[in-house]
């Protein structure tokens, strides 16, 4: 049977793309995923002076547009995305949020542009671009390549070491790993949502949890929406803002098809032939156009939702909508989003731990399953490049222009794969 065919049930899943979860338990699904994204969707808008409601109301609304426009088909969560942030800073001190708006307008055109070049000129040129010996140490980058983020998170404290931190972090990835072993059925499928319950009651314990923002914080409050030709009039075209935002929509590209891929693996689907290449590009471009229309961040999608879906094999696509339509509506619901906002640095790094990790090993698994044979040097050779080149993140940079060190391993891989010879003169 045809994998991408909807009557196709992955034997893996515990929850298959289009199965639909018990509401009991549905909901519980759902907020593992909010979970597991809400500190990075809500780091983002801070960082760049924007509100977290409406990143969070945008990551939400973009979700399910991009589930929408790829039929349903996709199980892929969408937020706010961390390479636009240089750039928004800057705009954001000269022009304000009219700048940022229409450089994240400006992505979302390049990603409709590319989707309808894609439409056009179709796909099939993947398989040969991206064989498993390219796509297996892509994969590993992707979730190694943010290693550092996770440890920084469970160790450092305001830039400085923090022994408790780092205690916390080891008794929180210690219970999530022992949740996801030894619990059987709905408890284990939860895992990653009873470590985070967990490792935070063990922070208040600690006393690093400060409640003083959610009670100051009302119960409900409206974000501060930006929405152009209503709350400003762009009385001048901010070409800087779409000259710097317009190229690194190449650099989530890139990490768009490293995400592609995971799934692909996960699920036992093609996603690139159905729905296609051109619908999930048009799903993400779409979604950062949303959000620079009312006032939130570029989006792209998440790994760490695809880490959660590693861990517990749930890949249903109702799940996603769940924590898409808790993410928008918690958007509103200041003291929720201000308590979420309050699970501490060593919880996430000790959840990072895992779902990253989980990423990477299913590099591993593309590498095994295909047999993929490292005496031959035309394979070593790629799979050494992408993986130090990714890693060590050797970005490259012009101007304000910077292409991360995921995206130039991908396109170094790409080419070695197509230029070198399949087996060396010296074989």
């Amino acid at each position: 049977m045809d994998a991408n065919d909807k009557s196709y049930r992955n034997p893996e899943a515990v929850i298959d793309l289009y199965e639909r979860p018990p509401l009991g338990s549905w909901w519980l699904l759902s907020l593992q995923h909010l979970f597991s994204m809400f500190g990075a969707t809500v780091l983002v808008p801070l960082l760049i002076g924007l509100d977290p409601g409406i990143a969070l109301f945008s990551s939400g609304i973009g979700t399910i547009l991009h589930i929408l426009i790829t039929k349903g088909r996709i199980p892929a969560y969408m937020s706010s995305s961390f390479s636009f942030i240089v750039p928004s800073v800057a705009l954001m001190k000269t022009a304000g949020y009219a700048g940022v708006a229409q450089g994240t307008i400006a992505v979302g055109l390049v990603y409709l542009i590319v989707a309808s070049i894609v439409a056009i000129a179709g796909s099939d040129w993947i398989d040969k671009a991206l064989p498993p010996i390219v796509v297996g140490p892509i994969i590993i980058v992707i979730g190694l390549s943010v290693a550092g983020s996770a440890a920084d998170n469970a160790m450092m404290n305001n830039g400085h070491y923090d022994l408790k931190f780092f205690i916390i972090s080891m008794i929180t990835l210690f219970l999530t790993v022992l949740f996801n072993m030894y619990f059987k059925g709905f408890w284990s499928n939860i895992a990653i949502l009873l470590g985070i319950v967990c490792g935070y009651a063990i922070s208040v314990a600690f006393g690093i949890v400060d409640f003083s923002k959610v009670a100051s914080t009302p119960w409900l409050q409206l974000p501060q929406f930006e929405f152009p030709f209503i709350s400003y009039t762009p009385k001048k075209i901010y070409w800087d803002a779409i000259l710097s935002f317009a190229p690194i929509a190449f650099v989530t590209m890139a990490e768009h098809l490293g995400h592609i891929m995971v799934l692909d693996e996960l699920t036992h689907r093609n996603f690139f032939k159905n729905p296609g290449l051109h619908r999930t590009l048009a799903g993400d471009g779409t979604a950062s156009i949303f959000a620079g229309l009312v006032g939130g961040p570029p989006i792209t999608s998440y790994g760490e939702n695809i880490g959660v879906m590693a861990v517990n094999k749930i890949f249903s696509v109702y799940v996603i909508v769940g924590a898409a339509v808790f993410a928008a509506l918690f958007g509103f619901v200041g003291k929720l989003s201000a308590l979420i906002q309050t699970i501490p640095g060593p919880v996430i790094g000790g959840i990072s731990f895992v779902l990253f990790g989980v990423i990477a090993s299913s590099g591993l698994r593309i590498l095994v399953d295909n047999k993929v044979d490292f005496n031959k040097k035309h394979n070593l050779m790629i799979a050494s490049v992408i993986l130090v080149i990714g890693i060590g993140n050797a970005y490259l940079k012009i101007g304000s222009f910077q292409f991360t060190g995921i995206g130039v391993a991908t396109i170094v891989g790409i080419v070695l794969n197509l230029i070198l010879p399949k087996k060396a003169l010296s074989e």
